[in-house]
């Protein structure tokens, strides 16, 4: 059921970020897709802005220089007939047109040292005649008056030699004499600001066979990826020789600055969703491992127990056998032992309460001024008999200058007896252990050194967890509740230290304990 429960927590949790990000990728590619039609509507209405201008400026140039100016090299006035038969009515129809062609030469000073010939149609007049015909022997061939398009109005004229002027004068001019940077530079800008795009950009006009020209803005060269390209100066059948080239160097940050609001929500809550689905896992797995430590703890608790307990019931049942009971010497012995398993088991309790206690902050740590040199010998004495009942030795190197502090006597002691337990518990044969202290400027600092079982990296960091033990199996080699090394952490923390073990599989232990002297 846990496996199941984190596996389907997990596919749930990847289901909602995959989501989220499919959905945060649809928003950028929209606002790029939104992005790349902005810019492409403003460089249309640039360019045409460009091409109008030119234009503009040409036929008014132009107008000015004919009418005012200009005379003509060579005229000659034109008339065209066309007759066509109509079958339904029975009507031959004629139409005449007459125009003024004229020829006009341009100097050089008008085009920049470079002439073209102009040549002008004027419309006349214009006239038909209906006549209606009598039999089919006098039909005139049909003839397609479309055939004939070259016969305009006026006005079509009028067009006709100005776009042959303008055509001739382009093709005769390089592009950066046909507008300047700075005339396409701010009409450029000037577009893109009306569709809300305030951003800085650099532009480069190429020719269509990929060569550059003079119209760029600083240094520029073609990315092919980040450049929108656009025609530029288009002829009347939309045909260009020249192509407008922009980039923008802060495309994604205008891109993400649209969504960037609902951008960083859903950021805020997929990672909220991570640290709720974080949290219950660690929750999870740590009910588990508790569990399992408190049944374990149960089963350690059941066992020390069950020991006292049944040598004390047996030191009672020999106390009531009459030939014990008229025995002094024997009384007086089970009597001291049913004391000595009594005292055992209340120590266990106390253990238990006093961690307990601890971690509510129920014990009033009251402090004073002690020596910790004196504290570690009178620890020292205290597991002196543990230490010579396994003929073990303990080797004092004292040599802090400073060894004066702040802290509870009863506990440091208490601290000091628990480690020194442990080195002689967990030693194999006769314990040899060694106590170093030093000072510094700040802190005591002592170290406690065995030549024990010593410990892997994976028990030290769980060493001073509560009801932790290094577990062979389901045999402890050595008796206890795992209560020890948490109960020292507990304690040094209280004093504002620190305490860390280094040890080694097979070589032995150190425990080094750091406390401020203030």
């Amino acid at each position: 059921m846990f496996i199941l429960i984190v596996l389907l927590m997990s596919i749930s949790l990847i289901g909602i970020i995959a989501v989220q990000l499919y959905w945060i990728n649809n928003a950028v590619e929209s606002k790029k897709a939104q992005f790349k039609n902005d810019v492409q509507k403003s460089l249309g209405a640039a360019t045409e802005k460009v091409n109008e201008r030119e234009r503009a400026e040409f036929e008014k140039k132009l107008k000015s220089f004919v009418d005012v100016k200009g005379f003509a090299d060579k005229a000659e006035l034109k008339s065209f007939l066309i007759e066509q038969i109509d079958t339904v009515t029975k009507e031959k129809i004629t139409l005449g047109s007459t125009f003024l062609e004229e020829n006009f030469k341009l100097p050089a000073d008008f085009l920049d040292n470079d002439s073209i010939i102009l040549k002008r149609i004027t419309g006349k007049k214009d006239f038909s005649i209906a006549t209606r015909y009598k039999s089919a022997e006098n039909l005139f061939p049909t003839i397609d008056v479309k055939k004939y398009s070259f016969i305009k109005r006026y006005t079509d004229l009028e067009k006709s030699y100005m776009e042959d002027a303008f055509t001739s004068s382009k093709s005769l001019k390089p592009i950066h004499d046909r507008i300047s940077n700075n005339v396409l530079n701010r009409t450029i800008k000037e577009e893109l600001i009306k569709r809300n795009i305030n951003l800085d950009f650099k532009y480069g006009v190429y020719s269509a066979d990929g060569l550059a020209t003079k119209l760029k803005s600083g240094y520029y060269t073609i990315n092919t990826k980040e450049s929108f390209p656009y025609p530029l100066f288009r002829d009347t059948e939309g045909n260009t020789s020249y192509y407008l080239n922009i980039s923008f160097p802060r495309e994604n940050e205008h891109i993400l600055s649209g969504i960037s609001s609902i951008l960083l929500l859903s950021l805020f809550f997929i990672f909220i969703i991570i640290m709720a689905f974080s949290s219950s896992l660690f929750q999870l797995i740590r009910q588990k491992k508790i569990s399992e430590i408190k049944t374990d703890f149960i089963n350690n608790m059941t066992h020390e127990f069950k020991t006292p307990i049944a040598t004390i019931n047996l030191a009672l049942d020999s106390i009531k056998n009459p030939k014990i009971l008229g025995d002094d010497a024997k009384v007086l012995r089970y009597v001291e032992m049913i004391r000595e398993e009594n005292k055992r088991m209340h120590s266990q309790v106390e253990n238990v309460l006093r961690i307990s206690r601890l971690e509510k902050n129920q014990i009033d740590l009251n402090t004073e001024t002690i020596d910790l040199h004196d504290t570690i010998e009178d620890a020292i004495r205290h597991v002196s008999l543990l230490s010579e009942d396994r003929d073990g030795k303990i080797e004092t190197h004292l040599e802090a200058l400073e060894s004066e502090l702040p802290g509870n006597q009863f506990h440091l002691t208490s601290i000091v007896v628990n480690i020194l337990e442990n080195a002689i518990k967990y030693s194999e044969g006769a314990p040899k252990i060694e106590v170093y202290t030093e000072s510094t400027s700040k802190f005591f600092i002592f170290k406690i050194k065995d030549s024990g079982i010593g410990m892997n990296k994976s028990v030290q960091k769980q060493v001073f967890n509560k009801f932790y033990r290094e577990q062979k199996g389901n045999i402890h080699d050595v008796k206890g509740h795992g209560l020890g090394l948490a109960y020292v952490k507990e304690i040094v923390d209280k004093h504002h230290g620190t305490v860390f073990v280094e040890s080694e599989k097979g070589v032995g232990s150190t425990f080094t304990v750091k406390l401020p002297l203030i």
